[in-house]
């Protein structure tokens, strides 16, 4: 598994924010020099379920989340360095006990 990335050269930001669930997670849409679209995101505590349209990789670059992917029965925890992947026209529920959980999410192909 490659390292998560700790910056971002030459890329355009959204300045606008994505606030989804009365500002329970909050992200900001980076776009990559090769067309490429990620967000970078904070989870407050608390439990959120998302849908997804195109495939997802989510890679944890701080605190801690609890996940389940639409369709599983296991949930697992997530901690910094880790990353999960979520099938696109599917959804996960992601849970924070406390603190913020930072994120990078990956629009796959």
């Amino acid at each position: 598994m490659p390292a998560i990335a700790t910056q971002f050269n030459e890329v355009s930001i959204v300045t606008k924010a994505n606030v989804y669930f009365d500002g329970g997670v909050i992200s900001h849409t980076i776009l990559m020099p090769d067309g490429e679209k990620k967000t970078l995101g904070l989870i407050r505590p608390g439990s959120f379920h998302f849908n997804t349209d195109a495939p997802e990789l989510m890679e944890i670059v701080d605190g801690t989340c609890r996940v389940t992917i639409d369709g599983a029965a296991e949930v697992r925890v997530h901690a910094v360095g880790s990353q999960f992947q979520v099938p696109g026209k599917s959804g996960f529920s992601v849970e924070v006990e406390s603190g913020l959980c930072q994120y990078i999410c990956s629009f796959l192909n």
